[in-house]
């Protein structure tokens, strides 16, 4: 028996979790059901707590490097401390509510190339390896966050990547540690533009709309970025021509290149 507790201490023989939703489409302000399955191991343990959580792979500035971390977000506790039996099973249902400002990861039914957004599952045991589960999550935008992504598409512009960067935007209702960029190639009658990053901020009341436009260089001058930032009612954003209205903000910065 002494051995057996040392491998579990480990995480040889020890308890097992698994993770399994009922649905992993979602959209932001929403909520994700599942339901928690832990086999005991080998031997009696002791199990501290158990939680599940939104985890995302963020883009970090370390000593002038840039590298992926996960970074858990947004976390749930689902019990308190109880002993686990060997070869015991147990069931635990929850309903985790999804943050407005998760990133989308999913756009027209295809995963937006750099996004990993999971619920992780975290079972802590007394004096033993953690035992941990990934499921990843498949977040599509909000209809809003979807007119203004189809907009883009009108005009011309082509998907290029997505990343979360940790950091702030300025001036936004942000609260989460990271911002998701969508990054466009800029189509041909946009001459001064090379590219567009395109950030939304939401909450329960609006969303923020931040755009990061990738101004091209001249024979004397190097690129420079340009920022906009609106509003959008999350309610009401259907009484407005996003189309034209973006059109409108890109061609003043975008529709000549700046020679000089």
């Amino acid at each position: 028996m002494a051995f057996k507790k040392l491998f579990a201490s480990v995480g040889i023989g020890g308890a097992s979790v698994e993770t399994v939703l009922s649905d992993p489409n979602v959209l932001p302000g929403g909520v994700v059901h599942g339901e928690v399955r832990i086999e005991g191991g080998s031997v009696d343990q002791e199990v501290q707590g158990l939680s599940v959580g939104l985890q995302g792979k963020v883009e970090v500035e370390s000593q002038d490097q840039e590298m992926l971390r996960d970074i858990e977000f947004h976390t749930q506790q689902l019990g308190g401390a109880f002993d686990l039996r060997a070869g015991a099973s147990h069931v635990v249902p929850f309903a985790l509510e999804i943050p407005w400002e998760t990133p989308i990861t999913t756009f027209l039914g295809h995963q937006l190339t750099g996004m990993h957004i999971g619920v992780s599952t975290e079972l802590a045991i007394a004096r033993a390896v953690d035992s941990s589960d990934l499921d990843p999550v498949h977040v599509h935008p909000l209809p809003a966050q979807q007119a203004i992504l189809d907009s883009f598409g009108e005009l011309g512009f082509r998907f290029k990547s997505a990343d979360l960067e940790q950091g702030a935007i300025r001036g936004t209702r942000q609260r989460l540690p990271f911002y998701q960029e969508i990054e466009f190639y800029a189509p041909p009658q946009y001459r001064g533009l090379s590219e567009v990053e395109l950030s939304f901020v939401a909450d329960g009341r609006g969303m923020d709309v931040v755009l990061e436009m990738d101004k091209k260089g001249g024979i004397l001058t190097g690129g420079s970025d340009s920022y906009r930032c609106f509003q959008v009612d999350l309610e009401r954003f259907g009484e407005t021509d996003w189309t034209a209205h973006l059109n409108q903000w890109l061609a003043e910065v975008g529709s000549k290149r700046n020679w000089f």
